[in-house]
């Protein structure tokens, strides 16, 4: 449990690189999990990931930590997408997963195959991208529908190395249209906006492993942020940053530790 320390408040938890690298849970997650929760934090768990939807995140941290976290708590950039487009499009065409496209269709927005039918294309991570597919979204953003970004996280951590992210498709899209896309993932407006909606009380604290949206979003909100080296961005990257984190840790597992030794 942690000690005195930071006031009780909201801790923000990235999970890719932060929770979990891949399949792989971070050693001393579950328990880092546990005692912020004892201490009285309310947890959020905030990932730029628009492959799975907030069950998914919840078995995902289960099944690598061994924390039960709630659906209510877990903000995905699927669904800050969806909430930032509700009302605004009637039919999209979508570079992503059945997530990403469910999290669409349950805001009211039809996924369209045509890319002719698109008033919009939505692009997030795909690991069946297919040159068709990408194909189809330069064609339509070509002829104006409007172009949106889950994310513009080039890449995430695996065990192996880094594999190309979300944000590497569209990318290739951009490059293609000459267009840049609305994005909504960290650390941009629509996630920041849907992780408000689950703060509680008390001062908030976020924690992640990219200094360029996780720390970034934080620092925008006025809110503390903690970098952990277990995922992507190094110490090398913290010297040669423009935001600075407050507190930079090896892993999830220091975390309770860092804020306990937090003044009040």
């Amino acid at each position: 449990m942690v000690g005195d320390g930071a006031k009780p408040g909201t801790v923000v938890l990235d999970l890719d690189g932060v929770l979990y690298v891949d399949t792989e849970g971070v050693p001393g997650a579950g328990d880092a999990l546990r005692a912020l929760e004892d201490a009285g934090h309310r947890l959020v768990f905030a990932t730029n990931n628009a492959t799975k939807d907030e069950e998914t995140v919840v078995g995902h941290i289960a099944e690598r930590t061994g924390f039960i976290a709630s659906p209510g708590s877990v903000a995905t950039s699927g669904t800050a997408t969806a909430r930032y487009l509700e009302g605004t499009v009637r039919r999209v065409l979508v570079l992503g997963e059945a997530a990403l496209a469910e999290s669409l269709r349950r805001r009211g927005i039809a996924v369209v195959e045509e890319w002719r039918d698109a008033e919009a294309v939505v692009v997030g991570l795909d690991r069946g991208l297919t040159y068709a597919r990408l194909t189809a979204a330069t064609l339509a953003v070509g002829s104006g529908a409007r172009f949106v970004a889950t994310s513009a996280d080039s890449t995430y951590p695996t065990p192996e190395g880094l594999h190309p992210g979300g944000g590497a498709i569209a990318a290739a899209v951009a490059a293609a249209t000459g267009v840049g896309p609305e994005v909504c993932g960290k650390p941009h407006e629509p996630m920041r906006a849907l992780v408000r909606s689950l703060l509680g009380d008390g001062p908030v604290w976020v924690v992640g492993d990219r200094i360029e949206t996780d720390l970034v979003m934080g620092t925008a909100e006025g809110w503390g942020t903690i970098l952990v080296l277990s995922g992507v961005d190094s110490e090398a990257d913290v010297a040669a940053a423009a935001v600075a984190p407050d507190l930079v840790v090896g892993s999830i597992a220091d975390v309770p530790a860092a804020l306990a030794a937090q003044p009040l």
